[in-house]
């Protein structure tokens, strides 16, 4: 179940339709996301602060917010400029941060919403400088590629663990899996 991220990021292209036109209107506007990130860092937070769980998570180390902007500044950067055209590079950064996720435990009932948040406030901030909506649209792309990073990670990692811990083959885990979600309906 060992994912590859340059894999996983073509696989997700062509799932969203992330398109030539996409990469080209995301690097066209990158002084613009450049602009807005430590704005857009201060929503995502303020938004994730509010909730008791997340802010402990937050503030659980000394330092821990002031690195979390930076590295928010720098990853909203790259979702404009793609670091090597939305390649390898990239792919690799975005399951680094996926597996960050995992590790400091926050959690996908976190992150989706934390998502969302940033898709809505670009919005706003695009009709504010009258930019174009199939921006928008690419950077909404783009965003829903990154979570999926993201949400993979808890996949790997939660089923790795228990192949690990169990022994079991990755058919037996998957046929229990789908046993078990038969059972919840």
């Amino acid at each position: 179940m060992a994912l590859d991220p340059t894999t996983f990021m073509t696989t997700m292209e062509k799932r969203m339709d992330f398109s030539a036109a996409d990469k080209a209107s995301l690097k066209a506007n990158a002084a613009w996301g450049s602009s807005i990130a430590l704005q857009m860092a201060e929503v995502f937070y303020g938004y994730l602060a509010r909730d008791p769980e997340m802010n402990e998570i937050l503030n659980a180390k000394e330092g821990r917010m002031h690195r979390l902007n930076e590295t928010f500044i720098e990853w909203f950067g790259e979702m404009f400029t793609g670091m090597d055209n939305w390649g390898s590079a990239y792919a690799a950064r975005r399951w680094r941060i996926g597996l960050v996720h995992v590790q400091i435990g926050i959690g996908p009932q976190h992150v989706v919403p934390a998502m969302a948040t940033v898709v809505n406030e670009v919005g706003k901030q695009l009709k504010a400088a009258g930019l174009p909506e199939e921006l928008r649209d690419s950077l909404g792309r783009i965003c829903m590629i990154d979570l999926a990073f993201i949400e993979q990670a808890y996949v790997e990692v939660s089923s790795a663990a228990v192949l690990r811990e169990t022994g079991w083959t990755e058919g037996l885990f998957k046929r229990m899996i789908a046993t078990g979600a038969s059972s919840m309906k």
